[in-house]
């Protein structure tokens, strides 16, 4: 008798599994893919239309359908947050068990301090779940980026640019203030993953996320899976570096922009913002040209490490300084090629400012499509 349940559940799942890859699908359809009876499928159906979880649809194009009734899965039966906590920004999305984001809201923070930002975390929340029009206890769960390295025991590590953060448990922290629960990680593993998801990391198994902005990291997807290391230090790039003059994070590029400028016929002028110094090396100004070819040195140094031991297929450039892809793409393949013998392509990210964002939906996402399932209603 204890085996008519244990079947019951993995046919169920076997048919939901069956709908979601072939929506919209039929009866006979999912019976032939899932390789289970008729019957079982129906009574499968039955309970999986019951629980919410899929529901009837018209069929797809305008061939005839001989009275079938066609199922789909239901992608509001659970929603997911992402939040991604920056140092002057808290971005927030929700998306559905399809992918699809269904709100989507950015809010400037006035000042880069801990508790300001789990007290905005719940006010976005709030406005994101309105937002959907849809109850917030569809929120399954949600995944938190943050600009730091993330122990085993959860604490958050070398987060120096938002003060009260580190050593923090953040996860505990952000539970308690929205009332689900959470999962916490590096900001670039989840733009790796992002990149994974949505851009142009598809379908490549090896590649690395490499972040210049105020700092430098990067994330790796080593077959297929986020590769986070013993101590959820992996791709903490900046603990790696044996020379000073070889940091391309923004500051450091904006130091370089005012050595090289120093009683030189140029257009750069202090604060030597790293978007002046671009832009004007777009115009052609000689010494923004030297500074932009030095940082992009710079970033091909910190990629030969990785490529050589893990020999990566691709390289993605995020991150305010890396997203300059014109002026950088072409000389890091060049130093590259110079230095490996089989060097990885290297392209910008295709999300930006939104592939942490899109990480920690995708994370989310997998969690809560088992969740929906196992956590739905059973007709006794």
């Amino acid at each position: 008798m204890a085996r008519q349940p244990f079947l019951k559940h993995l046919n169920e799942r076997a048919v939901l599994d069956t709908i979601r890859a072939g929506a919209p699908i039929s009866r006979a359809q999912i019976s032939r893919s899932a390789g289970i009876s008729k019957p079982t499928a129906s009574a499968a159906l039955t309970s999986l239309l019951d629980a919410g979880l899929v529901r009837e649809t018209d069929a797809a194009g305008d061939g005839p359908t001989y009275g079938a009734v066609f199922f789909e899965p239901v992608p509001e039966a659970a929603l997911v947050l992402g939040l991604d906590l920056g140092t002057r920004f808290l971005r927030g999305a929700i998306c559905d068990l399809a992918g699809s984001v269904r709100a989507r809201q950015d809010v400037e923070l006035p000042r880069a301090e801990a508790g300001e930002v789990l007290d905005r975390m719940a006010d976005l929340t709030a406005a994101l779940v309105e937002a959907t029009g849809l109850p917030r206890e569809r929120v399954d769960s949600a995944v938190v980026g943050v600009p730091g390295a993330v122990a085993p025991d959860g604490r958050v590590l070398l987060a120096e640019n938002i003060h009260g953060l580190e050593d923090l448990d953040v996860a505990a922290e952000a539970e308690r203030v929205l009332g689900m629960p959470v999962t916490v990680e590096n900001d670039v593993n989840l733009a790796a993953l992002g990149e994974r998801w949505r851009g142009v990391g598809r379908g490549v198994d090896d590649f690395v996320f490499v972040s210049v902005g105020t700092g430098l990291g990067a994330g790796l997807v080593l077959g297929g899976e986020l590769h986070r290391g013993r101590n959820g230090l992996a791709g903490e790039v900046d603990l790696a570096r044996l020379e000073p003059a070889l940091d391309p994070s923004a500051p450091a590029l904006s130091r370089l922009a005012a050595e090289r400028a120093a009683g030189a016929g140029t257009a750069l002028a202090p604060p030597f913002d790293p978007r002046d110094v671009f832009a004007a090396a777009r115009r052609g100004d000689a010494v923004a040209r030297e500074v932009v070819a030095e940082e992009a040195r710079r970033i091909a140094l910190h990629v030969v490490p990785i490529a050589a031991v893990v020999d990566v297929g691709l390289v993605v450039l995020g991150g305010g300084v890396g997203s300059n892809g014109d002026l950088l793409v072409d000389p890091i393949c060049t130093e590259l090629a110079q230095r490996l013998p089989a060097p990885p392509r290297v392209e910008v990210s295709a999300l930006g400012e939104s592939a942490v964002l899109d990480g920690a939906l995708a994370i989310g996402r997998d969690d809560a499509l088992d969740r929906v399932f196992e956590q739905r209603p059973i007709a006794l």
